[in-house]
């Protein structure tokens, strides 16, 4: 987020395309002299190197004397990464996508004033951390969507479901019509978390939105039954054969283009990937929420931003006009929307205002964030309060994983509790 999502999404088996440096060359205030600060970026097969330039460029421009050099993460743990430079002195002054509760306790981060929060967002305390906001909430996912293939449904004569039950049909027909029902590029694991992340969140974090806080008080845990339970379905996939031969071989970059080019009927994904929905494709992917036991409604949702502010950064006045320009910045917006599926949240803007055009799964996806159904927060990828500890998220992700190869689904969740227990201390 702009989200900490579609970063993990792309960055896989990227090169260091920047070098590191200490975060500020100079002393000089945004008013007067020069400052450089440095910025941590990726890239994806949406947000290109050219994308990065033109906006940092743009965004310089406002702030007199200022200059922006980019540090581009190397791997698809940015926060691994981050933290690898504030140890050996090298944290970034502007740092994109990260995940602030991971680093708000040691005081690395500054907080951005409520008064211009409040103003420019819909949700001025949706990814709000002990009630301040170190990413702006400009955009929001649902994490994850089922998309599916129209014309592979209408093949095997079958409805998107709204309940579990529903789901577990239609994967049957399809399996029996010869059609490959789930696309997953469980090579990464983020990507292969998703149906765990869709279970998690809609059945128990559904029945519990406090759930993660109940975790923090020690009254419920991951191994507790109702959990389990959940964590069950995912498993039940792997074991009925519902994903493609070799899931766990195929990266996301190639889940992608299998599911564009109808190899696979369904794919649950983080909304970002409707920037990824070739337009010759358009009207034949649809969209619904990840089903629940009885068919209500239940939204996997994360507000997204911007960029976070090191506390100890230079310049941290010119560092801040800086992450203001560019997280209002339309042709940002813009860019986001359409090629990395943002659902945006300024105040006062609609679609139209923004000059996109998108594709009608997301129009269709959008209405979730618009309607009243109930929303919680994605597990594994909140960045507010209910953000999981330390490294959790790499944690759930890889319990994922384990699930293709074993059963033992009560063990990989009692490792979580292990870790948010480490993790906690």
């Amino acid at each position: 987020m702009f989200r900490r999502s579609a970063a993990i999404a792309g960055a896989a088996g990227l090169l260091l395309l920047a070098a590191c440096s200490n975060s500020a060359s100079s002393g000089g205030s945004a008013a007067g002299g020069k400052t450089t600060l440095t910025y941590l970026t990726f890239n994806t097969p949406s947000l290109t190197p050219a994308f990065w330039k033109d906006s940092i460029a743009r965004a310089e421009k406002t702030v007199p004397g200022l200059t922006i050099k980019q540090v581009v993460a190397p791997s698809t743990d940015r926060d691994s990464y981050a933290k690898q430079l504030q140890a050996s002195g090298q944290f970034p002054d502007l740092l994109q996508s990260i995940t602030p509760s991971q680093y708000t306790d040691a005081g690395l981060l500054t907080p951005y004033d409520q008064s211009w929060v409040d103003a420019n967002f819909l949700l001025p305390q949706g990814n709000a951390i002990k009630g301040k906001v170190y990413i702006p909430p400009t955009n929001s996912q649902i994490i994850p969507l089922v998309f599916y293939n129209k014309s592979l449904f209408a093949k095997a004569h079958v409805q998107p479901p709204t309940t579990w039950a529903q789901f577990l049909q239609v994967n049957a027909t399809l399996k029996a019509a010869g059609i490959t029902p789930l696309e997953l590029g469980g090579n990464d694991p983020f990507a292969a978390a998703m149906p765990l992340t869709g279970a998690l969140s809609a059945d128990v974090l559904g029945k519990d939105p406090q759930w993660i806080q109940q975790r923090h008080a020690g009254k419920v845990k991951f191994a507790d039954a109702d959990v389990v339970t959940a964590a069950t379905k995912m498993r039940t996939l792997v074991e009925k054969g519902y994903f493609e031969d070799g899931a766990l071989n195929v990266s996301y970059a190639d889940s992608i283009k299998n599911f564009n080019a109808g190899k696979a009927a369904m794919y649950p994904m983080g909304s970002w990937y409707l920037g990824s929905i070739p337009k010759d494709q358009w009207d034949n992917i649809g969209v619904f929420p990840w089903p629940t036991d009885d068919g209500k409604v239940v939204v996997p949702f994360a507000v997204g931003g911007s960029m976070a502010i090191s506390a100890k950064a230079e310049d941290v006045k010119a560092a801040t006009a800086f992450a203001k320009t560019w997280s209002l910045d339309p042709a940002n917006l813009k860019a986001l929307i359409e090629v990395d599926g943002a659902y945006p949240m300024l105040k006062n803007k609609t679609l139209d205002d923004y000059g996109v055009t998108v594709s009608p799964a997301f129009t269709d996806s959008y209405a979730y964030v618009t309607r009243t159904d109930a929303k919680v927060g994605a597990i594994g990828w909140a960045t507010n309060d209910d953000a999981l500890p330390g490294s959790l998220n790499n944690d759930l992700y890889a319990a994922a994983q384990a699930l293709f190869n074993s059963s033992d689904v009560k063990g990989q969740m009692s490792k979580l509790d292990k870790s948010w227990d480490t993790a906690t201390k």
